[in-house]
């Protein structure tokens, strides 16, 4: 599970920037539950894993968590559309 954390964060990461650009920013309302599930995802490979294999979950759970704070803060700066 730790994998898939970490891949979903990159995954996220990579369309968070892409939302960056104006005009785009609207598919920050389909990027901050994506982000969600990987967050999920990450805290599940945490709970789960054993205790000298929480890496690759831990680097997922904060690319996610950085991934739905700048989206939620881009959403916020564009008023919610742009």
């Amino acid at each position: 599970m730790g994998l898939v954390s970490l891949l979903w964060g990159i995954v996220a990461l990579i369309w968070m920037i892409v939302a960056l650009i104006p005009l785009v920013g609207i598919t920050n309302w389909l990027l901050i539950p994506f982000a969600a599930v990987g967050a999920i995802i990450a805290a599940l490979g945490i709970a789960l894993s054993r205790p000298g294999h929480r890496g690759r979950a831990k680097a997922g759970l904060v690319l996610n968590a950085i991934v739905i704070v700048v989206a939620a803060f881009r959403l916020s700066l564009g008023g919610g559309i742009l």
